[in-house]
């Protein structure tokens, strides 16, 4: 469902002020809409354009769990906690790591996310 906020910010998509901040802005309101599959896209965009932008990294795994693709989920986790550790946001290090463990036991796979998290 399309919102009149998502409107507005599709406007600006392609124009100057396309970046990582209006991708993540139009992928957190698909993830209010209940839209994680395009709030996904959206977050992926943001982490394309800005690499160590740590809170899109973990709204892309909480986006991708949601849409049901856990392993893709866990792989943004993994991701997002490298960055947020690079550049020392270990709150939200430590919140992907949460997240990391819960998607790992689902999937029943190793969890080898680094250690401090």
């Amino acid at each position: 469902m399309t919102t009149p906020i998502i409107a507005n910010l599709e406007k600006l998509l392609g124009g100057p002020r396309d970046g990582a901040l209006l991708r993540y802005s139009l992928g957190n309101e698909w993830l209010k809409a209940g839209e994680p599959a395009r709030a996904a896209t959206c977050f992926r965009e943001a982490v394309n354009r800005d690499p160590d932008y740590s809170a899109a990294w973990k709204l892309l795994g909480k986006a991708l769990a949601e849409s049901g693709a856990l392993a893709e989920a866990l792989e943004a986790y993994r991701g997002g906690i490298a960055v947020a550790t690079a550049k020392g946001d270990l709150q939200a290090a430590k919140e992907m790591g949460v997240f990391t463990k819960r998607i790992a036991r689902q999937l029943g796979v190793a969890d080898d996310e680094p250690e401090g998290v």
